[in-house]
């Protein structure tokens, strides 16, 4: 493994980690048209570290609401890296807690299922199918005014509309489903506003995915050796600006991006997964 197979797969990690598109699907793509027709242990050990990088570029845009949830900010108004304002205080971390809680709790119940899960090919090209049409169903009921808004930003999230997209988390937890397009899906069907809904996928990503990656990197830091920090430096870095770039600008070009056209990539996908990796 070298420099090359680690820009690459830190590329892949920050484009698709946040985007409603499956970020295990495209790794098990990748690994394969890199030549890794079984993931080495050491490749499973560096997937981990690479969303790590991933985490601190979410951290880095939402921090200054980070420090108002923790009650570390007392401004009235907090403005993220140029991309959002949140005109009031009302998230807590009782809404984080009630969002992350169903799916840490079934990931831990379910740890081992889930990890075989991921490892096999047809439940990943089965849930970028389903994925896509859970997406494109919940956008369709959304637009044709079905479901009430009654949230126009992260802060005027209710108790019950965090608890409901915090169980339809627990969908992401079939790998290939994506987790936020799981909850972008499941913000807007609780009556969230689309930016509202992404912003909070987006949020509560930072504890999920610091549980999630600090569990694996104990778990197996027997695959941590002194010759590959140049390789695991690399991805996470490229893994870090990329993913930065992915959220910024996804932010920023929301409202002309529906999620329909990422269903479509997905069924795209798939297809793609089919004959470059099942056949």
């Amino acid at each position: 493994m070298d420099w090359f197979d680690s820009v690459i797969l830190g590329i892949v990690e920050g484009l698709t980690e946040f985007l409603p598109v499956s970020s295990s699907g495209h790794m098990i793509l990748t690994n394969k048209l890199l030549g890794y027709e079984d993931a080495p242990d050491i490749l499973k050990t560096f997937e981990v570290v690479i969303q790590l990088g991933a985490i601190l570029a979410i951290a880095l845009v939402y921090w200054k609401k980070i420090l108002q949830v923790f009650g570390l900010n007392k401004k009235e108004t907090v403005k993220g890296l140029s991309v959002d304002q949140f005109p009031k205080k009302r998230l807590t971390l009782v809404h984080v807690a009630i969002a992350i809680v169903p799916a840490l709790g079934l990931a831990f119940l379910l740890r081992h299922p889930i990890k075989d899960l991921g490892f096999s090919q047809y439940p990943v090209l089965l849930s970028l199918i389903v994925g896509g049409i859970y997406m494109w169903v919940s956008e369709a009921l959304y637009d044709k005014g079905k479901i009430k808004r009654t949230s126009e930003t992260m802060d005027d999230i209710t108790y019950k509309q965090a608890l409901i997209i915090g169980l339809l988390q627990c969908l992401s937890l079939w790998p290939g489903f994506s987790r936020s397009g799981s909850t972008i899906a499941a913000g807007m069907l609780s009556g969230l506003s689309y930016r509202a809904a992404a912003d909070f996928s987006f949020f509560i990503a930072i504890p999920i995915m610091v549980v999630a990656s600090g569990y694996e990197i104990l778990d197996n830091l027997g695959n941590f050796h002194s010759s590959d920090i140049g390789f695991f430096v690399t991805g996470f870095l490229v893994s870090f600006v990329v993913a930065w770039i992915v959220i910024v600008t996804f932010l920023k070009v929301l409202q002309k991006v529906k999620l329909k056209y990422f269903a479509w990539y997905r069924f795209a996908l798939a297809i793609l997964f089919y004959f470059l990796v099942m056949m």
